[in-house]
């Protein structure tokens, strides 16, 4: 079976990060890829090759380190089409430390951020209100304090502010992406009464 189709997380990529030499987080690229399939559909070729620039190497090392990299493009851009809305960032799991735990989230952001701002004002002037709100909220997440302790109220924090993320990058994808994934539209109008 291919690597492409296997469920990817922060460890797996981690990992393949480290086989060709690097010790840099997943999750700041995480970020990246979730802001650039949301705004321009981010291409296998150009993933694969913004993560060798990232790694410093001229392609992946070998086969399965490429279907590793080439799965989690296609994960993430799944998860995020998905009419389940079960899209997660790629950041360190229970088995990290809060502090590491917050500094992934950090991470992620400021890629996030950082591909939002490259795109320039032109595909802003289109975005709804409620997105505009979620990505500003985005530059104090990236701000955020990262040496915390591990505590009940830090992991709910925590978790609030990762949920806040998370519903950020739903939300870009779902408005630059009419359609996909098929949800429910509320509609406003009161019902008329006869």
């Amino acid at each position: 079976m291919s690597l492409i189709n296997e469920r990817q997380d922060f460890s797996t990529i981690a990992d393949t990060f480290l086989l060709h030499g690097s010790m840099q987080s997943p999750a700041f690229l995480d970020g990246r890829l979730c802001a650039a399939l949301g705004l321009h559909d981010l291409t296998a070729e150009a993933w694969l090759e913004e993560v060798c620039l990232t790694l410093g190497v001229d392609q992946p090392r070998d086969e399965p380190s490429a279907e590793r990299l080439l799965g989690w493009r296609r994960q993430t851009l799944d998860a995020l089409a998905s009419t389940e809305l079960n899209f997660e960032p790629l950041l360190p799991d229970e088995m990290f430390s809060l502090a590491e735990r917050a500094q992934g989230l950090k991470e992620w952001t400021l890629g996030f951020l950082e591909v939002v701002e490259d795109a320039g004002d032109a595909p802003r002037k289109k975005w709804s209100e409620p997105l505009r709100e979620a990505i500003e909220d985005l530059a104090g997440l990236a701000a955020i304090e990262t040496d915390i302790d591990d505590s009940a109220e830090n992991e709910n924090d925590l978790f609030a502010l990762t949920e806040h993320a998370r519903m950020a990058a739903m939300l870009l994808y779902t408005e630059q992406h009419p359609g996909t994934p098929q949800v429910e539209q509320v509609d406003e109008t009161p019902p008329s009464t006869h």
